[in-house]
């Protein structure tokens, strides 16, 4: 498969079958980034077992803003990853670490 291709491919970190992806983007990213875990996980690809998300949390993101005037507007949180996750559950079976 051409790695253009490859859905693993575009992790932010990939080993021994964790893949790792850093979500400091904007919300509408969070389908795209939840679901590149279970793609990398399904039948011919198979090249996770689980998946590791990291994200902001609400409160970094205040005081970033506040120290540093940061604006992290539209911005994931872990408090958004935790709310939408359940949603995905019919969709993704790959078990997925959300860190905040």
């Amino acid at each position: 498969m051409d790695k253009n291709q490859d859905p693993s491919a575009k992790f932010d970190f990939l080993k021994e079958r964790i893949g790792v992806e850093v979500g400091f983007t904007h919300s509408s990213f969070i389908g795209i980034d939840l679901l590149k875990f279970q793609v990398a996980s399904y039948s011919s690809l198979d090249k996770i077992d689980v998946g590791v998300y990291i994200v902001t949390t609400r409160n970094f993101q205040k005081k970033m803003k506040k120290e540093f005037n940061q604006n992290w507007e539209g911005s994931l949180t872990f408090e958004k990853v935790k709310r939408y996750l359940p949603h995905f559950k019919s969709a993704i079976q790959v078990p997925i670490y959300v860190i905040g």
